[in-house]
């Protein structure tokens, strides 16, 4: 009996160590063998689906898929495609078992004018060879801490779960992606019910440890990236500088971040960037962690694996990074002009994070459809604490083939209730598309370096 209650109490021991994430099941040599097999090398299924509707990863697109043109901009591989069909409020119903609640909530709110030409789905991202040799020699070390809300094991490495086994697993694959040093220039806004909009002109240098010439990244094992972004537009809020240090445990290092204001012209601490803080030059239409669609600590939620679906999702955005579309072109009353979106069918990821017990945020409960191929999130439903649907958010993919990179082309977040929406991450008009040969140095993402920054 003794040895029975000693076996029972292992037991006991070992399932709460799993449950509070301090041990993750880790991966067979058999699962990451399927790594560039069945799978491809960062974890997708390589096959098309049984419909011929989403077809075979083959690739992804080569760095000559289409003309680099001045300033980093590049053609759209796909100019001249038309839709297939394009789904309204009229037959929204019929394409429902590939639609998301929150897409379907907004035919019904802007059932005149919303609308998704949906075209031949295409599977274009495609990463670099070495990213591919590091994520199967990786696979499997990395660990979930404190109960998923951090990682261990994974500094500096590309794609922290490439077999998920959990909800949290996804979320930290969404954090660590690929991604390159860049910086960028962009607009964001915030239209009103009628239409009209003041556009919020951003600067943003983005940098990891690894990509930093100055940087020894073995010395910060914890460190995620560098952020910094610059208010350039309108005059009242020109000058004013956001820098924020992302760590991949928040509970063992919290975000650091520091603003400065420049009619101020003093730096201070910012701990309310984070969280359900509210977003820079926002008009409160977006959370500090709405931002890249979501970012941050993940520990004020648990996350459940809902499964895979095939859902009609935002990708291959070239034509909202194309020179030739102009702000005013995108930006109307309700929502972006349907005109320049292109949806394709993909397969993705549902996470579903419900607000633990006894934690705070305006977001009871957020589902997040993750791009198999990019580990991108590219459609949100966000509910409030009465389980409304409240905010729906798209991202619209675009890759980049020149660097092979993924990124957003556009962001928006749609207040359902207010009938509002904020747009974001857009650089059409500016003199410059993403700089992503961009080699900062350590001293520029210092507080220091803030008041030269905001230098107007």
């Amino acid at each position: 009996m003794r040895l029975k209650n000693t076996v029972i109490n292992a037991m006991g021991v070992v399932l709460g160590l799993s449950t509070s994430g301090l041990l993750a099941q880790s991966l067979t040599q058999q699962e990451i063998d399927k790594l560039g097999a069945e799978l491809t090398p960062i974890g997708a299924e390589r096959a098309g689906n049984a419909a011929g509707t989403i077809p075979e990863w083959t690739g992804g697109l080569g760095s000559d898929a289409g003309e680099v043109l001045d300033n980093n901009f590049q053609s759209n591989p796909f100019a001249g495609e038309q839709p297939e069909f394009v789904i309204t409020a009229q037959n929204y119903q019929e394409h429902r078992e590939h639609l998301t609640p929150g897409q379907m909530a907004l035919f019904e709110r802007y059932p005149d004018t919303y609308r998704m030409p949906v075209f031949q789905s295409k599977r274009t991202v495609g990463y670099p060879d070495a990213v591919y040799e590091q994520v199967k020699r990786t696979a499997g070390q990395a660990r979930l801490v404190n109960g998923g809300d951090g990682i261990e094991n994974f500094a500096h490495d590309v794609l922290a779960f490439p077999i998920p086994k959990s909800g949290a697993e996804v979320i930290w694959n969404h954090h660590t992606r690929y991604r390159l040093n860049y910086k960028r220039w962009y607009m964001q806004a915030m239209p009103q019910t009628n239409g009209s909009y003041t556009l919020i002109k951003m600067e943003e240098e983005v940098a990891y440890p690894q990509f930093m010439p100055d940087v020894d990244a073995s010395s910060m094992p914890n460190t995620l990236l560098f952020f910094k972004q610059r208010v350039n537009a309108p005059s009242r809020l020109a000058g004013n500088v956001l820098l924020v240090h992302d760590t991949l445990d928040q509970l063992q290092e919290p975000r650091m971040a520091w603003v400065y204001n420049a009619g101020q012209r003093r730096v201070r601490r910012a701990p309310q960037v984070a969280y359900d803080g509210q977003g820079s030059a926002s008009d409160g239409l977006r959370t500090s962690d709405n931002f890249a669609m979501y970012n941050g600590a993940p520990d004020r939620y648990d996350w459940k694996l809902v499964g895979k679906q095939e859902v009609y999702i935002p990708y291959n955005a070239y034509r909202m990074a194309d020179r030739k579309v102009k702000y005013e072109d995108v930006l109307q009353a309700g929502h972006i002009n349907p005109e320049h979106t292109r949806f394709e069918l993909h397969r993705v990821w549902q996470v579903q994070g419900s607000l633990k017990q006894g934690q705070r945020h305006v977001y009871a409960q957020r589902n997040f459809f993750v791009d198999e191929d990019s580990w991108m999130i590219s459609l949100a439903d966000h509910y409030d604490g009465r389980g409304t649907l409240w905010r729906v958010g798209e991202g619209h993919i675009a890759f980049n083939y020149k660097r092979q990179t993924a990124g957003y082309a556009i962001e928006t977040l749609y207040d359902l209730l207010a009938g509002r929406y904020i747009a974001l991450g857009m650089y059409t008009e500016e003199e410059s598309a993403p700089q992503y040969d961009y080699q900062p140095s350590y001293n520029q993402f210092t507080p220091a370096a803030l008041r030269a920054s905001g230098v107007r």
